[in-house]
């Protein structure tokens, strides 16, 4: 790591890691277990979160926990259909957790053709131009189904293409745009001014067989990902892995972190 480490000393501060609490969602089903989590998670280092797939818990209760523990929601993933039909409760939550950053976790069946991605990118612009009345952002969470080609532009492209820049804005997670076949560091470059958080896991391989992988221990360019990361000046590295396999996902969470200080996070 480093060349990570050269290429990145003195640009970016471990204080912008934040932990996805997906990542530990057999954990978070009720409000005693998100308790517990968030207390994990705080003890593991990390000062911020992004809350996904919690339990029913009230939004006043989720603050105290988080307070308490001295953490910080920094972003949510939040459901689509909420954001576009009651788009005041999203603000109301989140602007009583003090969180600008609202997500997508993904594009709605629907809408995967041609035409159902540049609907999508309009319709949501106007979401996300409502939730921005409100100090929100609209960010959204691509996989690699959305680098299916459809008269030689991929979905992803369609949507950033037909969006609006002022509003629609990315949460590229850097192993599905691998394993679509895209490159991580040249999107994220692309998307400068649209890339406030980011989703960071790694890729392996066990035989042929491509694998979720803490930060750092699989086979991403993660110099090339941070310098682009820089030069796009996202402002909050977000720690994903969809799995952990035979590994505690608390102890993945801590690898990623620790990989990622390692890489120059300071």
């Amino acid at each position: 790591m480093e060349g990570v480490l050269m290429a990145t000393q003195n640009a970016l501060s471990a204080k912008q890691i934040a932990a996805q609490l997906y990542t530990v969602r057999e954990f978070t089903k009720t409000e005693t277990d998100i308790a517990e989590t968030m207390k994990k998670v705080r003890q593991l280092g990390y000062e911020t979160v992004q809350c996904s797939a919690l339990g029913p818990i009230e939004p006043a209760a989720l603050k105290n926990i988080v307070d308490g523990e001295g953490l910080s929601i920094i972003a949510t993933h939040t459901s689509y259909e909420q954001m576009r039909d009651e788009p005041q409760s999203v603000i109301d939550e989140h602007q009583l957790w003090g969180c600008k950053h609202a997500a997508i976790g993904g594009l709605p069946g629907e809408y995967r053709t041609a035409e159902g991605y540049a609907r999508f990118a309009r319709e949501a612009s106007e979401v996300a131009a409502r939730l921005a009345e409100g100090g929100l952002t609209f960010s959204y969470h691509n996989h690699s189904f959305e680098l299916e080609r459809y008269n030689g532009r991929t979905g992803l492209e369609i949507l950033y293409a037909e969006s609006d820049p002022n509003y629609f804005k990315s949460e590229l997670d850097t192993y599905w745009i691998q394993h679509g076949g895209g490159d991580p560091a040249a999107w994220i470059r692309q998307l400068k001014g649209r890339a406030d958080i980011i989703h960071l896991k790694d890729m392996a391989m066990q035989g042929s067989t491509q694998r979720f992988a803490e930060v750092g221990e699989g086979n991403l360019n993660w110099e090339a990902i941070l310098d682009a990361c820089i030069y796009a000046e996202v402002e909050w590295y977000i720690i994903e892995q969809d799995t952990c396999y035979e590994r505690d996902p608390f102890d993945s969470l801590g690898i990623s972190l620790r990989n990622l200080k390692e890489m120059g996070f300071s």
